[in-house]
């Protein structure tokens, strides 16, 4: 069972999302990585979210470029929370891609980090996890308490 289903629409993506899966794995959270695009099989993005319902996923997490297409349609099948993950490509090097993922009808959400915040998309899904798993809420405790006793202070 995984607890985080990670979507990309190509393989040419798996190094962009790399952060994601060391992150997690961090936490002790698992997570199962699948590449399936919006655009080319709909049919089978809509069967591989309701296979990860039934296995346990709590959060998607869908990093897309260009269009970026694949939060938003992952979201439109699924009431798990999605976060979007825009990836530097194209022209706009990823602006497209964030503009995309934010600007979601009402009643469709999908959460959205920065271009290329893979680490970021792994931290918000631990706190999302961690809202239903205190031992998990402790170890994000943990880890955010030793990321601020690391920054210099002006004293």
């Amino acid at each position: 069972m995984a607890l985080v289903t990670l979507l990309i629409g190509s393989k040419s993506d798996s190094d962009a999302v790399r952060p994601i899966l060391s992150t997690l794995e961090r936490f002790g959270v698992s997570c199962t990585a699948i590449v399936c695009s919006a655009h080319r099989a709909p049919e089978r993005l809509h069967r591989v979210i309701k296979e990860a319902e039934a296995s346990g996923t709590l959060v998607f997490i869908c990093g897309a470029g260009l269009a970026a297409a694949l939060p938003g349609a992952t979201a439109s099948h699924t009431t798990k929370p999605v976060i979007g993950l825009p990836l530097a490509s194209g022209a706009l090097n990823g602006v497209d891609s964030l503009y995309s993922i934010v600007q979601m009808p009402p009643g469709v959400p999908v959460a959205g980090v920065g271009i290329n915040g893979a680490a970021n998309a792994a931290y918000l899904a631990v706190q999302l996890i961690a809202l239903t798993d205190p031992a998990l809420a402790e170890r994000y405790a943990t880890f955010r308490k030793e990321q601020s006793d690391r920054v210099d202070t002006f004293e």
